[in-house]
């Protein structure tokens, strides 16, 4: 075993409190998203957990500044704030492939199912650019909604919800 694979080999026995739930697979990984054809690093490489929560913070204080101009201050505002973060969540991902926090952070929504498509982009270096589709949009954030898929992680550090509908966050830059 080479001393990369051991590192990894004990990072993932050891885990982290940040690390959650992990699924099997990937020993054969050197790095994270090899399996899925992604650079170990820069652009077009997974995102950390780190980027995820700063990009679902911005979405979530964006989405309440929204309710409160549409149903001010109230006692449905918490409703009213799931249902704006759900709605922007959907739409943007359809359209653009980021959410305005991912776009803030420089992450973005990317399939990482459509097989031959993406030889080209990755052996240039650039983001997987398939479009991740309303119906998968709609699944995230129906899966992101129940918090619990996004706290299991697999070997690549991607939720459940991602690897459900074969997408996941990308670095842009």
């Amino acid at each position: 075993m080479t001393a990369r694979r051991e590192e990894q080999a004990s990072r993932r026995a050891m885990g982290t409190w940040l690390s959650g739930t992990q699924m099997p697979g990937g020993e054969n990984n050197d790095y994270r998203g090899q399996d899925l054809g992604l650079p170990e690093s820069g652009v077009g490489s997974l995102s950390t957990g780190w980027q995820r929560v700063l990009g679902l913070l911005v979405d979530w204080l964006l989405s309440y500044g929204i309710a409160l101009l549409i149903v001010g201050w109230g006692s449905n505002i918490g409703t009213s704030v799931l249902i704006v973060w759900f709605v922007i969540g959907v739409l943007t991902v359809t359209f653009f492939g980021f959410t305005p926090g991912q776009y803030i952070t420089g992450m973005r929504v990317a399939r990482v199912d459509h097989g031959a498509e993406r030889g080209a982009e990755e052996a240039a270096g650039e983001v997987p650019r398939a479009a991740v589709g309303p119906v998968r949009a709609l699944a995230r954030q129906v899966m992101i909604s129940f918090v619990v898929p996004a706290l299991i992680n697999d070997y690549n550090g991607r939720a459940m919800h991602d690897r459900a509908t074969g997408t996941a966050l990308v670095r842009t830059r």
